[in-house]
């Protein structure tokens, strides 16, 4: 028996399988939301049909340009910054009990404060500029991925870690060469879940004293009773974070090629 097929048939079919119920009921969801709105006699300023929002969509292009382009800086350097303090919170968590007894209690409460409380007090401590904005996206994406990498930092294999002490390893030398590697599958985990709240991050931080942005341009939208311009803005931003999310998914692919081997050759053993 040869291994998986990879024709294009049989990539077509795999894909099919993988994605093609989701895709119908995403186009039945659509058609029933256009006739709806066609034929139930709903005023299109209280919910305008599918039709309506991609042709507002299109009018509003080129005013959504630079809103788009000042709520994507926001989210790469808010992201940037998350991956950055979550991996650090994680090994200052693995490498010293006293430290994640005392920092774990904070990340927690940190996650349960409102957002749109935390906003504004970010604009009066760090003005209108873009640092309030990059802060609030670090602190709604940091969380998942300290918590993930730290996880994963404790589960490395023991038999691994018992084999390198043996030969003498110090522990930075087991750190980089064992305990890192294990946990990047579930730091790309945590990262994963924070490229779907970053966008978000951003356009909340938006509606607080922002001249420019998605944030921003919604709550125009809506004052002005724009309902179908409003719906437009909310597919852009639910399409921002889905690319986002499907670049972290590349990039783990790059990143990790012995993970996702491992994983398809334990899979083809199990069809055999």
């Amino acid at each position: 028996m040869r291994g998986p097929a990879r024709s294009a048939p049989g990539r077509f079919r795999r894909l099919l399988r993988r994605w093609g119920p989701a895709a119908s009921f995403i186009l039945g969801l659509l058609a029933f939301w256009e006739l709806a709105a066609r034929y139930t006699g709903i005023p299109e300023w209280l919910l305008p049909a599918p039709s309506a929002i991609w042709r507002a969509g299109l009018e509003a292009g080129p005013m959504l340009a630079e809103h788009v382009w000042r709520t994507l800086a926001e989210t790469a350097a808010g992201l940037l910054a998350s991956i950055v303090t979550g991996l650090l919170l994680a090994l200052a968590i693995d490498l010293s009990p006293w430290l994640k007894r005392a920092l774990y209690p904070l990340l927690v409460i940190s996650q349960t404060i409102p957002l749109m409380a935390l906003a504004p007090l970010l604009v009066v401590w760090f003005g209108f500029g873009l640092l309030p904005r990059v802060l609030l996206v670090t602190l709604v994406c940091f969380f998942p991925i300290a918590m993930n990498t730290a996880q994963g930092l404790e589960s490395t294999d023991p038999d691994v870690l018992a084999l390198l002490s043996s030969m003498g390893a110090s522990r930075r030398q087991i750190l980089w060469k064992a305990r890192l590697p294990s946990a990047l599958p579930a730091a790309f985990g945590g990262l994963r879940i924070a490229a779907t709240y970053s966008v978000i991050g951003a356009v909340i931080s938006e509606w607080v004293g922002a001249s420019k942005g998605l944030g921003i341009f919604m709550l125009r939208a809506a004052n002005s009773f724009l309902t179908a311009r409003l719906f437009a803005t909310i597919a852009l931003t639910s399409a921002l974070s889905v690319a986002i999310f499907a670049l972290v998914l590349i990039l783990e692919r790059i990143c990790l090629p012995w993970y996702f081997a491992s994983g398809r050759q334990e899979k083809w053993e199990e069809l055999r």
